[in-house]
């Protein structure tokens, strides 16, 4: 497949974005807002906090902001380059193709940004139609800023796409691409229609609520947002001085750093898609800021593409936390395979970007096309920028990585096994 992008797929300039930062005005209204909530009911976890800050169905930042791109607070890979986008979607046909070519193919993205992967995914599948020209192919898209999913709407659809009728429809938009194939907008995950579906979530979980914990000498202690007595319009962490109903759950037994952060909520989402693929069939892939449960305090904030501190002018600037893949691995459960994670630069590098910028450099006779290439080839995989920060993870249906059935019979006793097929990105690929 590799093989077929590198001679096949146009060889457009990428999309490497930089500029000055942009300052946002801070919002008081959100201050007010989570004073007025600490007043009334007490200092708020950490969960609640971003989840108000980033998700507040008036006020929140991903509601009222267009974050992403050279104007927004952070730039994410695919607008960084199409390369990163045309080698997911070769990922997405990869899998496909290993689960034995099903006639139904759902491609869900949770939350898309601006529509640039979605975009660049059905690009290759336009110029590899031949490959999947047996399937039913569909696009849907887990939004919940109907800004964003207007953004979307423009890039992704002919006809910028149209608010679903009915009260009972699950999709609260719809639309169909240039190539006529429909495209849906869903608020949840649960709202997806059920069937063989390849998920791809990149940038999603690390915005989503954390928890913060404390070791203390009376064992874990959460970490709760407050009004500082001394500064009545700004906010600050506190230690809740006895077990809450999340200290008391979410920390692991055995656990030994100091200070944890657990994504309840993402852990709930991996467990609705391992449950989805046990059943239906399909993959996951997840992308993002991570470590294998090693970190400690990663809770930070960006603004203008700058660090920003998590408490000032809430509602201003985006909030993450790198997801710890071990939390999701373990929240996965058996009933699916997980593999990973490995670095952004291993995932691509094992999915063929060298040849891939190879063949556009090639093609490519302006120099400053090609030091754009360049470039963004470095941002995505210098372990000095995007490269060893962001990591892979996938789910895959058990009987991904079971061997296939050894033939029976008396010629064939002595012959190997045949081993199940690699998966693209998590190993090297050769092609003969």
């Amino acid at each position: 497949l590799n093989c077929l992008l590198i001679n096949c797929v146009s060889a457009a300039p990428s999309r490497l974005c930089s500029s000055p930062p942009n300052e946002d005005r801070p919002r008081p209204s959100m201050l007010r807002h989570l004073t007025s909530k600490i007043k009334a009911t007490g200092p708020i976890p950490v969960a609640e906090y971003m989840r108000e800050v980033l998700t507040n169905p008036v006020t929140g930042y991903y509601v009222r902001n267009n974050m992403l791109g050279p104007d927004g607070d952070f730039i994410t890979s695919p607008e960084i380059s199409q390369i990163f986008g045309e080698l997911i979607g070769v990922w997405i046909i990869s899998e496909w193709m290993a689960s034995g070519r099903p006639r139904r193919l759902q491609l869900v993205e949770l939350g898309p940004g601006r529509g640039s992967l979605a975009a660049d995914v059905l690009r290759v599948f336009g110029q590899l139609r031949s490959v999947l020209a047996e399937a039913s192919v569909s696009l849907h898209l887990v939004e919940v800023s109907p800004a964003l999913s207007l953004v979307q709407a423009g890039s992704l659809t002919a006809d910028g796409g149209r608010a679903a009728n009915g009260e009972d429809e699950a999709a609260y938009r719809r639309g169909e691409t240039a190539a006529g194939l429909p495209v849906s907008w869903y608020r949840r995950l649960e709202d997806v229609p059920a069937g063989f579906s390849i998920f791809v979530a990149h940038e999603f979980f690390d915005a989503l609520p954390i928890h913060k914990f404390q070791r203390t000498e009376r064992g874990w202690r959460e970490v709760l947002v407050d009004i500082d007595p001394e500064k009545p319009d700004a906010l600050r962490f506190v230690v809740a001085p006895a077990p809450t109903l999340a200290s008391a759950t979410l920390p692991q037994e055995g656990e030994r750093r100091p200070h944890v952060e657990v994504c309840a909520e993402g852990g709930v989402l991996v467990q609705q898609l391992a449950r989805r693929i046990a059943e239906d069939g399909g993959a996951a892939l997840i992308a993002d800021y991570g470590h294998d449960g090693t970190k400690t305090d990663t809770f930070r904030g960006f603004k203008g593409h700058r660090l920003h501190h998590v408490l000032d002018s809430p509602g201003s600037a985006d909030l993450t936390a790198d997801v710890d893949f071990s939390y999701l691995r373990r929240m996965a459960g058996g009933g699916v395979a997980c593999v990973g994670p490995v670095t952004q630069r291993s995932f691509l590098k094992n999915m063929g970007i060298d040849a891939r910028m190879q063949a556009l450099l090639r093609s490519c006779g302006d120099p400053a096309v090609r030091k754009q290439l360049l470039a963004s080839y470095d941002l995505l995989t210098s372990p000095a920028h995007m490269g060893e920060r962001f990591h892979f993870f996938g789910l895959l249906h058990p009987s991904r990585l079971q061997a296939p059935p050894t033939p029976q019979g008396l010629k064939l006793e002595r012959r190997r096994s045949p081993a199940p097929l690699p998966v693209a990105g998590f190993a090297e690929l050769s092609y003969t």
